[in-house]
């Protein structure tokens, strides 16, 4: 099988790709990215050389770069990650997260459709959804649940859903969406959460959280996600959209109280700031149909997962490294004031 992959150079698709290359060492990957700030070719040194895999650097809006493309490797399956997918960013910036998100989404699914694939796959995000009340436990987004979006980026997510739907009704296009929760693993870039805490700990600088630190979010290690979507590709059902949730819900505050621990390091490092605008309360993903039709679950628990992540950015100085400088630090300054 041939799969294109699009933003394989970011976080979740380049793990994705280490997975699908690992597992399926038959299969022939071509990995279409456009290198943009979180892309790093860095992730994919160890396996740039081999046979079966190739990288393209293209923008997924650019209908010329994507015809050609599918026109040279007519690919059976595409996974499309290719997304702007910072809150933050898309509240300073939200027409590079239309451009993308959507016209970029637009313009495969047409070239999926010129050129016939077995399987489009679109990741989508729980965001989609909007947020729930923290006080509502009982309450989970589940694939019935409303779109509800809360900022420019999950408005854009929530748009490319529709265009993908509307490309399985109209044309028959084969496709699925996943929408996951918060990932964390390796090779995240250190503006989320996760890493940029890591990183700043081991730094003996100070931890930025917004608001009060109460914001709730359902933690799912990112092999988990690439093994779900493996489950998605080989036996999902056409036009289907999948929850997939780690069944680890914590406040920013526990994630970040979690990490000092880990680390060593005192909670007197946590500084509070000004909360992001719009800022949603609490994700909760109930993968059940994921669950029961596909018999997928999560093998990560947050302890031992965030051990592990800990423990690759503690290997993994020189990757992260190379991160922290121009850009990235200038919008770390502006976007945390401590």
């Amino acid at each position: 099988m041939k799969i294109l992959v699009t933003g394989g150079a970011g976080f979740i698709g380049g793990n994705f790709v280490h997975y699908w290359l690992q597992n399926h060492p038959e299969d022939q990957l071509i990995n279409l990215d456009l290198l943009t700030y979180a892309g790093n070719l860095e992730t994919l040194k160890t396996i740039e050389t081999l046979p079966n895999y190739q990288f393209v650097q293209g923008d997924i809006a650019d209908r010329d770069t994507v015809f050609t493309l599918f026109e040279r490797e007519k690919p059976d399956v595409v996974v499309n990650f290719a997304a702007e997918s910072h809150v933050d960013r898309s509240i300073k910036d939200p027409e590079s997260f239309l451009r993308t998100n959507v016209l970029g989404t637009m313009v495969l699914l047409e070239a999926s459709k010129a050129y016939p694939v077995k399987r489009y796959h679109q990741i989508s995000t729980d965001e989609v959804y909007g947020d729930l009340p923290l006080e509502r436990k009982d309450l989970f987004f589940t694939e019935q649940t409303p779109l509800h979006t809360s900022s420019p980026y999950s408005a854009s997510k929530a748009s490319a859903d529709l265009l993908v739907q509307a490309y399985h009704r109209t044309y028959g296009l084969p496709v699925t969406i996943s929408r996951c929760s918060n990932n964390y693993g390796p090779y995240h870039f250190p503006e989320k959460l996760i890493p940029l805490m890591i990183i700043r700990a081991l730094n003996h600088e100070k931890l930025p959280i917004y608001g009060k630190g109460d914001n709730v979010r359902d933690w799912l290690h990112v092999e988990d996600h690439c093994r779900a979507i493996e489950k998605i590709l080989k036996e999902g059902k056409e036009g289907e959209v999948y929850n997939i949730g780690g069944h680890n819900e914590r406040t920013n505050l526990q994630v970040v109280k979690a990490i000092l621990k880990t680390l060593d390091r005192p909670e007197s490092l946590i500084s509070f700031v000004t909360d992001r605008l719009g800022h949603d309360r609490r994700y909760a993903i109930d993968p059940t149909k994921i669950e029961q039709e596909l018999g997928w679950k999560p093998r990560y628990n947050f302890d031992t997962g965030l051990q592990q992540t800990v423990a690759w950015y503690l290997s993994n100085k020189d990757w992260w490294g190379n991160i922290l400088t121009g850009e990235y630090r200038e919008y770390i300054k502006e976007t945390y004031t401590v």
